[in-house]
């Protein structure tokens, strides 16, 4: 393997037209944001009224293109399995707790939902019991569960990591990471741990600076779930997995005769140990309705001159959240324009870019993934099922969320400390007359909740581009404008309200774009392979394929 060049070298190891500013088309960007947020899309949802329309105006702007089809079948499109459920009407669940009881209704302190092919969420009386953090990590001496036996009850879990909240001097302060949350701060992780434990069910206590969204993004899905298909997928699931809102939280221990706040300190210590809440006794029987669908990926390809077999992957999702309830104004579309529809038009520009330019050496995959928002499952799929080794993979680079208020003076880097492309990150940013920032708010975990993640947990050096992780420093307006503007979006996430704008300013969008095409020109005309960083957790996995990549 030869080892990643210097940052005084990396523009040289980039070949002269790569080094060029990029065509990037902030106006042919805007038109594909405007043709797939429009109404007869449908909130493009996986196996929605909108799939067939997005998944065709993706394969007919391709071919337009005229890069290969990059499915494993040989198609533009791979099929991704899922199975849909959604838990119909609002139904209620009672607790009953030291002889009295309480009823929380689906959208009011609880969200239920299942991954089950089940006609029911149907649980009777289950015990209930709060597990701090819900995280088992050896590596870091840590293990909220201490051996106990959560078979056929409901593990009530915190948000985040161990040591999100932790003051200067506890003994638990950074060993998590402190405020930049780690994957076992992840809900995904949390029901994971649950189910292996033997939980019927399992309840995260929601509060919004832990979670990095507000009551109203976990209500956004409507009760709605997606999941590999029977039989794809063969991990067992739980029976209830859901949300409960840090009122409703408070008030159920307190009725416990618990002190949540406490308990939450508690659980800040190694030795902290898992806490049944009274007596209380978990009922619901929710209605679910059952089905399995086939969505989608759509993938293209310009295979490589010298080293087929190697690949730079550029990807973004395709879906958003459908159609849901009706917000104030009466809007029940939610067409995801900046989430992700900019990240699409920002991939087809990086097709356009590498058709326009000499053949690569290695092959360029440019990715469009469907349930990207029902937990990564399409890029998930792919990443199980590749057109060449993951070993091989060069690197990701994903693009998802980008901000629309105009050119930056810098670049917002999420999961920064990750891996050598950050190098390559700066040094294009440099040639732009710009910066790296790193993400302000790393608490919002985003780096295990885009695309990418699914390669770059199976090994692959992965960046992502995700506005997200805190404001931009604008040439118009700085780094208050930017904050302005990631504010004013975060209201709109998953909401209706994410719709394109005649104000919005692609130039700073089409500046990013044209910093993965500069990374991935490089890349892909070089023998280079980037590597983790020596503290990732991802590098061991990497290190073990090392061989595949003489």
């Amino acid at each position: 393997m030869r080892p990643l060049l210097s940052l005084s070298c990396l523009l040289l190891a980039v070949p002269v037209a790569a080094q060029k500013p990029a065509a990037v088309s902030p106006e042919r960007m805007t038109a594909v944001v405007r043709d797939i947020t429009e109404a007869s899309y449908s909130g493009r949802a996986p196996g929605g009224p909108g799939e067939a329309r997005t998944v065709g105006y993706l394969e007919r702007t391709l071919r337009a293109i005229g890069v290969e089809p990059g499915a494993p079948d040989g198609s533009y499109q791979q099929e991704v399995p899922l199975l849909h459920t959604v838990v119909v009407g609002k139904p209620t669940a009672t607790i009953a707790v030291h002889g009295a009881s309480v009823t929380l209704t689906q959208g009011e302190g609880l969200y239920l939902a299942t991954v089950r092919a089940v006609d029911r969420i149907k649980i009777d009386a289950a015990p209930m019991v709060f597990v701090g953090y819900g995280v088992s990590a050896p590596e870091r001496g840590w293990d909220d569960f201490k051996g106990v036996d959560l078979k056929d009850k409901i593990a009530v879990i915190l948000i985040n990591d161990p040591d999100f909240e932790a003051k200067p001097g506890e003994p638990v302060a950074g060993k998590f990471g402190g405020r930049r949350e780690t994957y076992y701060g992840r809900w995904t992780y949390k029901y994971e741990e649950a189910v292996k434990r033997g939980a019927i069910g399992a309840l995260i206590v929601h509060d919004t600076p832990g979670a990095g969204y507000a009551w109203a993004t976990v209500l956004a899905a409507g009760g709605e779930s997606y999941d590999k298909a029977a039989g794809f997928f063969g991990d067992p699931r739980l029976l209830m997995r859901g949300w409960i809102s840090g009122e409703a939280a408070t008030d159920l221990f307190k009725r416990a005769g618990l002190d949540l706040a406490a308990l939450r300190v508690q659980a800040r210590s190694a030795d902290f140990r898992p806490v049944p809440i009274g007596d209380a006794r978990f009922t619901t029987d929710a209605p679910v309705k059952v089905d399995q669908i086939m969505s989608h990926n759509v993938i293209a390809k310009i295979t490589g001159s010298a080293h087929p077999d190697e690949t730079i992957v550029y990807g973004a999702h395709w879906d958003a959240y459908g159609v849901g309830a009706p917000d104030e104004k009466g809007e029940t579309v939610r067409a995801g324009a900046a989430d992700d529809a900019v990240g699409v038009a920002g991939v087809l520009e990086l097709a356009h870019l590498f058709k326009d330019a000499p053949k690569p050496e290695r092959t360029i995959v440019f990715a469009f993934w469907t349930a990207e928002e029902r937990s990564l499952l399409g890029s998930d799929t792919y990443a199980a099922n590749p057109t060449t080794p993951l070993s091989k993979m060069v690197a990701n680079m994903t693009v998802d969320v980008l901000q629309t208020a105009g050119p930056a003076r810098d670049v917002v880097l999420v999961g920064n400390g990750q891996s050598d492309l950050e190098d390559r990150l700066a040094v294009a940013a440099k040639a732009q007359g710009r910066k790296v920032t790193p993400e302000a708010l790393p608490e919002r975990g985003l780096y295990f909740r885009a695309d990418h993640f699914s390669v770059a947990r199976r090994g692959v050096p992965s960046l992502l581009l995700m506005a997200m992780g805190g404001g931009s420093d604008l040439v118009n307006g700085g780094r208050s404008a930017g904050d302005k503007w990631l504010t004013d979006y975060m209201k709109c996430y998953h909401q209706p309200c994410d719709v394109w704008s005649q104000k919005w300013d692609l130039r700073g969008a089409a500046q990013d774009v044209e910093l993965f095409y500069t990374i991935g020109a490089g890349l892909a005309n070089s023998r280079d392979w980037p590597a983790w960083r020596a503290d990732s957790e991802f590098k061991a996995l990497r290190d073990q394929s090392a061989g595949d990549r003489k």
